[in-house]
C-alpha cells in the first residue's frame, strides 16, 4: 500500500511514520511537509509544501489511505483563526487531494469531545473536521480520539506536563476514558485503522487507547 501522512514530525505522527516503514505492507510512505524531514529511507517521499496550496494533482497524491496526525494548540497557532487554519483547514484540503485521486481510506487523529456543537472552541473545530471529512464520502473513515497524550514532546508544554503527572499518579482510580494515551498507542490505532480498513465511519475512544 502507498499511504500518505500528514503531520509526521509530531509527537504521534513521528510514531506513526516509523510503524509505516517497517511495515512490510506499506511499499511507500508520502509524508508531505513545510520542511524536510531530515531522514532518508527506501519508502520514504518527503515532498516539501505549502499545505495551503496543494498539488492535488501530482502523482504523490495517488495513495491508498492517508492519514493525518497534523495538530497544533492556540499558544502555537497564535489566533483562532491560525488554529480553524492548521487543525480544520489542511486536514480537509488534504482529505480532499487525495479522495480526489482515488484515495478511499482515511484515518484522523482526532480529539476527545470533539463535536460540531461544543461550546468549546478546539473541540467544536475538530469536530467540525469530522463532519466536513464524513461528507466527502470516504468509503473507510477512521477518528482516533485520544485525551491527554503521552510522550516527549520536542517543544516544551507545562500544562500538559503537569497533566500528565496528576492523571499519571491517578490511573489506578480512573476510567479509562481519563488515563493518559500514549502516543505509541495512538499511532499504533491510526495504522491498523488503515491498513485494515473497515467500511463507513469509526471512532475509537481514549478508553480504546490506554
Amino acid at each position: 500500500m502507498r499511504i500518505m501522512l500528514a503531520g509526521a514530525t509530531g509527537l504521534v505522527g513521528s510514531q506513526v511514520l516509523q510503524r509505516l516503514l517497517a511495515e512490510p505492507r506499506c511499499s511507500a510512505v508520502i509524508a508531505p511537509g513545510r520542511r524536510a524531514l531530515g531522514q532518508a529511507h527506501a519508502k520514504l517521499l518527503n515532498p516539501v509544501l505549502d499545505f495551503a496550496s496543494l498539488p492535488a494533482g501530482s502523482e504523490g497524491w495517488q495513495v491508498d489511505a492517508a492519514i493525518c496526525a497534523l495538530g497544533s494548540t492556540m499558544k502555537q497557532a497564535g489566533s483562532r483563526a491560525a488554529f480553524q487554519q492548521v487543525d480544520h483547514g489542511y486536514p480537509l484540503a488534504i482529505a480532499r487531494a487525495v479522495k480526489a485521486q482515488g484515495c478511499e481510506v482515511f484515518a484522523l487523529n482526532s480529539a476527545m469531545g470533539a463535536s460540531a456543537r461544543s461550546w468549546f472552541f478546539y473541540s467544536r473545530v475538530k469536530g467540525e473536521l469530522e463532519h466536513d471529512l464524513q461528507a466527502l464520502g470516504f468509503r473507510s473513515l477512521a477518528f482516533v480520539r485520544p485525551g491527554l497524550i503521552g510522550g516527549e514532546r520536542a517543544e516544551h508544554r507545562a500544562g500538559e506536563q503537569l497533566a500528565s503527572r496528576v492523571l499519571g499518579t491517578l490511573a489506578p482510580v480512573l476510567p479509562r476514558a481519563w488515563r493518559i494515551n500514549p502516543a505509541a498507542r495512538i499511532a499504533e490505532v491510526l495504522v491498523e485503522a488503515v491498513l485494515n480498513p473497515q467500511p463507513g465511519v469509526r471512532v475509537i475512544g481514549s478508553a480504546q487507547l490506554v
